[in-house]
């Protein structure tokens, strides 16, 4: 698709020689070709001020995802603040309309599984994203969706978001890998009884064959274990009657293997694999960013349930994970009960929908609140059969 040539509108206001006088501007930038041309300056910004799990505002992450998930190269919208010429805020977010509303949401779903802003810190910190918030209300937003927006990130501290109401509340586990990584398995951070039956799982996996336990790096091998581990995943929702768009969608599954694939390896996804005489039985797809890993996508053959093959393949991820240097597994959210029983602490994450014009309060106050709970009540009501009929590749 050819990209439309990029648009800027400057923010601010301009002193004699023609700069902002603040020494800050603030544009917002349209179009592919601008997201591109970017990249230098948006790889050196995550350099010096990214936090680990601001991975999923990496550059390199989302392109894949434009190339997979943008349905056009005019939704995008970048707001991009300079100090002194130099790129230090930038907000990667994507247009879309919505009963009769422009607005506008954080880029990356549903692959991101945290969203925020990528913006240095200082102490002029929230006088940027004030001229942030200014800019897209100039441009004639009417609603800023942000989901999974973390207590400890950009956006967590911002102080327009304290004033307002989350729309969903949840945690994000985390795992401290050096409590829960020992020589040959879970460390004694678990009790007696958990270590004791990780062995007893490792025994009844043997008796079906030799398993191995794996690393794997981008490449051409990657991107085929990235697509069996999608397709895993669905067979094990499908089994259980779980309903999940997100992973259900052709998308998904193209996207993880591009990424596994990427010999540019920037965007830091990696592969942990078990194996049964030679046949991979359990794939993980996790993020390293900064000295953390982020569990993406856990999957496992649905014929080794009974074995316990997914409690192994947590603690081989884990000890992969450490391995390469990370201190951190981020389970991310929901914080579901298999989770909880890795966690040594969890963050608070929350989705929020803010008002930029009276028609986004309107929506706000009156049609969002409702939405969004009906449609989660009708898809918890649909019978098992169903949702199997749903999920399955023929359905």
């Amino acid at each position: 698709m050819r990209a439309k040539p990029m648009q800027a509108v400057a923010e601010g206001s301009p002193s004699p020689d023609g700069r902002a006088a603040t020494g800050f501007a603030v544009e917002i930038l349209t179009g592919r070709d601008a997201f591109l041309a970017l990249k230098p300056e948006w790889d050196a910004l995550f350099a010096r001020a990214g936090l680990p799990h601001q991975l999923f505002q990496r550059h390199a992450f989302l392109r894949h995802w434009c190339d997979h998930y943008l349905a056009s190269d005019d939704r995008l919208c970048l707001v991009v603040g300079r100090k002194a010429g130099r790129l230090v805020m930038l907000w990667p977010l994507e247009r879309r309309h919505r009963l009769g509303l422009e607005l506008v949401r954080l880029m990356g779903a549903p692959v991101a599984q945290f969203g925020d802003i990528l913006i240095e810190p200082g102490p002029q910190r929230e006088a940027w994203l004030e001229r942030g918030w200014e800019a897209l209300r100039r441009r004639g937003v009417d609603l800023v969706e942000l989901r999974l927006v973390r207590n400890d990130g950009a956006l967590g501290h911002c102080n327009r978001l304290g004033l307002a109401t989350p729309v969903v509340s949840q945690e994000a586990p985390f795992a401290d890998l050096a409590l829960r990584v020992a020589p040959d398995g879970p460390s004694l951070a678990y009790p007696a009884r958990d270590r004791s039956s990780y062995r007893r799982r490792l025994r009844r996996l043997t008796e079906r064959g030799e398993i191995a336990f794996t690393s794997i790096g981008p490449g051409e091998e990657a991107r085929a274990l990235a697509e069996q581990a999608v397709a895993m995943k669905r067979g094990a929702l499908a089994q259980h009657g779980v309903i999940a768009p997100a992973v259900l969608d052709p998308r998904f599954g193209r996207f993880f293997a591009e990424l596994a694939a990427d010999l540019d390896d920037e965007a830091g996804l990696r592969l942990s694999v078990v194996s049964c005489d030679g046949r991979p039985i359990g794939i993980d797809l996790s993020f390293d960013c900064k000295g953390r890993s982020f569990g993406h996508v856990i999957a496992s053959d649905p014929g080794f349930e009974r074995e316990g093959l997914g409690r192994v393949l947590v603690h081989h991820a884990f000890a992969s994970a450490r391995a390469r240097g990370s201190s951190i597994f981020d389970l991310l959210a929901p914080a579901d009960p298999y989770k909880q029983e890795h966690a040594d602490g969890a963050v608070p994450v929350r989705d929020f929908t803010v008002p930029l014009s009276w028609r986004g309060q309107l929506a706000c106050d009156f049609a969002l609140p409702h939405l969004r709970p009906t449609l989660k009540a009708i898809a918890k009501r649909l019978p098992a059969g169903w949702v199997r009929r749903f999920t399955s590749p023929g359905g």
